[in-house]
Protein backbone atom coordinates (compact mmCIF):
# COMPACT_ATOMS: atom_id res chain seq x y z
CA UNK A 1 0.00 0.00 0.00
CA UNK A 2 1.29 3.42 -1.06
CA UNK A 3 1.72 5.21 2.43
CA UNK A 4 2.16 8.70 2.10
CA UNK A 5 3.48 9.78 5.27
CA UNK A 6 7.05 8.18 4.13
CA UNK A 7 7.27 10.52 2.17
CA UNK A 8 7.25 13.64 4.78
CA UNK A 9 11.33 14.38 4.68
CA UNK A 10 10.82 14.83 0.92
CA UNK A 11 7.47 17.27 0.84
CA UNK A 12 9.65 19.54 3.59
CA UNK A 13 13.00 19.65 1.38
CA UNK A 14 10.35 20.34 -1.87
CA UNK A 15 8.92 23.47 0.64
CA UNK A 16 12.27 25.00 2.25
CA UNK A 17 14.10 24.61 -1.53
CA UNK A 18 10.90 26.41 -2.69
CA UNK A 19 10.56 29.19 -0.37
CA UNK A 20 14.70 29.99 0.09
CA UNK A 21 14.79 31.51 -3.42
CA UNK A 22 11.43 33.15 -3.32
CA UNK A 23 12.63 34.61 -0.13
CA UNK A 24 15.78 36.06 -1.27
CA UNK A 25 13.97 37.51 -4.42
CA UNK A 26 11.62 39.17 -1.86
CA UNK A 27 14.06 40.47 0.42
CA UNK A 28 16.61 41.82 -1.90
CA UNK A 29 13.54 43.34 -3.88
CA UNK A 30 12.87 45.16 -0.82
CA UNK A 31 16.02 45.89 0.67
CA UNK A 32 17.42 46.97 -2.77
CA UNK A 33 18.07 50.94 -3.33
CA UNK A 34 16.18 51.64 -6.28
CA UNK A 35 17.98 54.35 -7.81
CA UNK A 36 17.80 55.13 -12.19
CA UNK A 37 19.60 57.54 -13.23
CA UNK A 38 21.66 57.90 -16.70
CA UNK A 39 24.75 56.53 -14.69
CA UNK A 40 22.85 53.14 -14.20
CA UNK A 41 21.45 53.17 -17.53
CA UNK A 42 24.62 53.81 -19.51
CA UNK A 43 26.67 50.23 -20.48
CA UNK A 44 30.17 49.72 -18.30
CA UNK A 45 32.87 49.65 -20.26
CA UNK A 46 36.40 48.99 -17.54
CA UNK A 47 35.46 52.42 -15.88
CA UNK A 48 35.75 54.33 -19.46
CA UNK A 49 33.26 56.62 -20.81
CA UNK A 50 31.81 54.07 -23.39
CA UNK A 51 32.12 54.78 -26.89
CA UNK A 52 29.56 53.59 -29.79
CA UNK A 53 26.22 51.80 -29.36
CA UNK A 54 26.04 49.28 -26.73
CA UNK A 55 23.94 47.00 -29.11
CA UNK A 56 26.61 44.82 -31.39
CA UNK A 57 25.38 41.89 -33.36
CA UNK A 58 27.64 38.91 -32.70
CA UNK A 59 27.88 36.29 -35.16
CA UNK A 60 25.52 33.36 -34.48
CA UNK A 61 28.42 30.94 -35.08
CA UNK A 62 29.61 31.55 -31.68
CA UNK A 63 26.23 30.68 -30.21
CA UNK A 64 26.64 27.47 -32.08
CA UNK A 65 29.46 26.68 -30.79
CA UNK A 66 28.70 27.28 -27.43
CA UNK A 67 25.54 25.32 -28.02
CA UNK A 68 27.27 21.95 -29.90
CA UNK A 69 30.09 22.20 -26.82
CA UNK A 70 26.91 22.34 -24.43
CA UNK A 71 25.05 18.95 -25.73
CA UNK A 72 28.25 17.04 -26.29
CA UNK A 73 29.54 17.96 -23.01
CA UNK A 74 25.91 17.18 -21.57
CA UNK A 75 25.56 13.97 -23.04
CA UNK A 76 28.94 12.49 -22.19
CA UNK A 77 28.03 12.61 -18.66
CA UNK A 78 25.47 10.69 -19.07
CA UNK A 79 27.95 7.99 -19.96
CA UNK A 80 29.26 7.85 -16.50
CA UNK A 81 26.98 5.98 -14.65
CA UNK A 82 27.57 3.55 -17.44
CA UNK A 83 31.15 3.05 -17.28
CA UNK A 84 30.49 2.47 -13.31
CA UNK A 85 28.55 -0.06 -13.50
CA UNK A 86 30.00 -1.69 -16.80
CA UNK A 87 30.53 -4.95 -15.04
CA UNK A 88 27.11 -5.65 -13.49
CA UNK A 89 25.06 -4.73 -16.43
CA UNK A 90 24.36 -7.29 -19.54
CA UNK A 91 25.32 -7.26 -22.92
CA UNK A 92 21.98 -5.52 -23.88
CA UNK A 93 22.91 -2.47 -21.92
CA UNK A 94 26.64 -2.41 -23.70
CA UNK A 95 24.54 -2.55 -27.34
CA UNK A 96 22.55 0.45 -26.14
CA UNK A 97 25.51 2.69 -24.80
CA UNK A 98 26.90 1.55 -28.09
CA UNK A 99 23.95 2.95 -29.99
CA UNK A 100 24.43 6.25 -27.99
CA UNK A 101 28.08 7.08 -28.91
CA UNK A 102 26.74 6.14 -32.36
CA UNK A 103 24.53 8.51 -32.15
CA UNK A 104 26.56 11.31 -30.66
CA UNK A 105 29.46 10.49 -32.96
CA UNK A 106 26.47 10.92 -36.00
CA UNK A 107 25.91 14.66 -34.76
CA UNK A 108 29.47 15.77 -34.41
CA UNK A 109 30.19 14.35 -37.77
CA UNK A 110 26.85 16.45 -38.88
CA UNK A 111 27.92 19.36 -37.04
CA UNK A 112 30.87 18.95 -38.31
CA UNK A 113 30.07 18.78 -41.70
CA UNK A 114 27.86 22.00 -41.10
CA UNK A 115 30.65 24.01 -40.49
CA UNK A 116 29.38 24.40 -36.41
CA UNK A 117 33.12 23.59 -35.26
CA UNK A 118 34.50 26.40 -37.29
CA UNK A 119 35.33 29.45 -34.86
CA UNK A 120 36.75 31.95 -36.98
Amino acid sequence: MFLLYEYDIFWVFIIISSLIPILAFFISGVLAPISKGPEKLSSYESGIEPMGDAWLQFRIRYYIFALVFVIFDVETVFLYPWAMSFDVLGVSVFIEALIFVLILIVGLVYAWRKGALEWS
